[in-house]
């Protein structure tokens, strides 16, 4: 088995392509809890309470679709080395290895999975002021995961431990695969589907606290949660499902499970609703959760890349 082109230190941010941009925007600014760094025409930059410059980036579209994942490595020597290791293993690269041109700058590079995913690899992005990430407001702190609906789960999961050296922390049955880079339980999910899209993206709150005065604070906006409050399973943290103005899923979370590298033994999960949901208070996903979590058809990268 050939090793990783790359360690990747975090999952950085996300680029979703919205067919409400501007609402969506204005839904994480002003009600979701996250902070705008930039915006530009039909685009907009989003952050949480880290040194983390965005974690969310919106762009206008007209099909709702994976933008690109953005994954953090130490050094740009190491992403000079990915880039011969990804053309070693015939993997092409989309952009090559150098600054990137886009807001946070950094240097990177960019390649697609098997179902035409953008991933970015960059380091040296621009960081921003932290805020106090352990404070009162009820705001995110960071990117916790990003789950996608994928038409052949065990073939995801290859490529993305075999390329990106990830590790499958649990199984829920053969439903749902969840893959870490570092302590956190995943930073990627993979769930089984009839086609590639995007499921939802987490948000970390900085407490259980800090997530219930959250969900509290969209429901005082008249925004109910999709499902939740509740706990799973696999990873142990709490959830609160929300859907934004374009009808992606976001997701509240908090107090995901920190995995002990050594000692972590991977599982598979029964899925049923008490493991589904610990707590009791959620129960199973509705019909309506479901098609949410469905989302749309993404043809991938090649149908709206412009380089």
């Amino acid at each position: 088995m050939s090793e990783p082109v790359v360690r990747l230190r975090a999952l950085r941010s996300v680029t979703l392509r919205s067919t409400a941009c501007a609402d969506a925007g204005e839904f994480y600014r002003e009600v979701w809890g996250l902070r705008q760094v930039e915006q530009d025409t039909g685009a907009v930059w989003l952050r949480g309470t880290s040194s983390e410059h965005h974690v969310l980036q919106l762009q206008q579209a007209e099909r709702n679709a994976l933008g690109k994942v953005a994954f953090a490595v130490a050094t740009p020597r190491e992403i000079d080395e990915a880039a011969s290791r990804l053309v070693a293993q015939g993997i092409p690269l989309v952009t090559e290895p150098g600054k990137l041109d886009q807001v946070g700058g950094g240097y990177g590079l960019r390649f697609a999975d098997p179902e035409g995913r953008l991933i970015e690899l960059s380091a040296d992005v621009f960081a921003v002021t932290p805020d106090d990430p352990d404070g009162h407001p009820a705001v995110p702190r960071k990117l916790a995961h990003v789950v996608l609906n994928t038409a052949d789960i065990d073939a995801a999961c290859e490529f993305y431990t075999r390329v990106l050296g990830m590790r499958i922390s649990d199984w829920s049955e053969h439903q749902m695969a969840f893959l870490r880079c570092n302590a956190d339980h995943h930073v990627i999910a993979f769930n089984q589907a009839p086609f590639a899209s995007v499921n939802h993206v987490a948000y970390e709150m900085a407490s259980i606290d800090h997530f219930m005065r959250g969900i509290g604070r969209l429901r005082h906006n008249g925004i109910t949660p999709l499902w939740g409050p509740g706990r799973h399973g696999p990873g142990s943290n709490t959830f609160g499902y929300f859907a934004d103005p374009a009808g992606l899923v976001c997701e509240y979370t908090s107090e995901v499970e920190q995995v002990v590298e050594d000692a972590w033994l991977c599982r598979v999960w029964r899925r049923t609703p008490e493991l589904s949901d610990l707590w009791g208070t959620a129960g199973p996903p509705s019909k309506d959760v479901r098609t949410h979590m469905a989302g749309v058809p993404d043809p991938g990268y090649t149908a709206w890349w412009r380089g």
